[in-house]
């Protein structure tokens, strides 16, 4: 059966911190069920593709030098030694020391989709979001910034999200402890678990329910 979507009402504030409107999003986007099984896989998959994987250690046949033999055989009442670069000897190679390998993994643009939204949905469901009417500075302000985040009671974990890469808002929140600044178009499973809260202007919350909302061919189930 089709799924019918319905509407989420949510507040919209403004730099006071007073209810000044209400939004309508889809539940495509702010009304899926929880799916823990593709959140956590999600946020494994992020963890890993984030790892650069370049550390390594040579092992005895990597290490240089060792092609003369030490010391003689016999007579010398030490153990017998065949190259300098054993494991057991210092300088030498190292036993099952990390390799450089890729820790990449693949997971279904469905999926990853699915596991955003359900995120999404969960933080606008607990109240966890609140949106503002506008978000825009002429030039830094922090104080100004500061005074946004008291006045709607946002906590220290907090993600500002903007509609576009704003300089003026990053600029404005660097010296706020906890809070962090993204672009809509670059939001992720993993900085929306990391961040308690989530402040995000009128412009870019519409802006995040058309980019995430079930594409062509994508199964309107969640």
């Amino acid at each position: 059966a089709r799924r019918v979507f319905k509407v989420v009402q949510v507040p919209v504030y403004n730099s006071s911190g007073t209810i000044i409107d209400k939004v309508e999003l889809s539940d495509e986007v702010f009304g899926v069920p929880m799916n823990s099984a593709v959140v956590h896989q999600a946020m494994l998959r992020q963890n890993a593709n984030a790892r650069q994987g370049t550390v390594g250690v040579k092992t005895r046949g990597q290490v240089s030098g060792g092609g003369k033999k030490p010391y003689k055989q016999k007579g010398t009442g030490r153990a017998r030694r065949g190259s300098s670069r054993s494991p057991l000897m210092r300088g030498g190679g190292i036993i099952f020391g990390p390799q450089a390998r890729s820790y990449r993994q693949e997971m279904p643009k469905k999926m990853r989709r699915l596991a955003l939204r359900c995120v999404l949905s969960c933080k606008v469901s607990d109240g966890e979001v609140k949106i503002i009417d506008n978000l825009s500075f002429d030039k830094p302000n922090t104080k100004a910034m500061s005074g946004i985040v008291k006045a709607l009671e946002l906590g220290p974990s907090l993600m500002i999200v903007t509609e576009e890469p704003d300089g003026n808002v990053y600029r404005s929140t660097r010296n706020l402890d906890g809070a962090d600044v993204l672009p809509a178009y670059m939001l992720n499973v993993g900085d929306l678990l990391a961040h308690r809260q989530v402040l995000i202007s009128l412009p870019a919350i519409k802006k995040v329910d058309e980019i995430w909302k079930t594409s062509p061919g994508e199964p309107d189930k969640a």
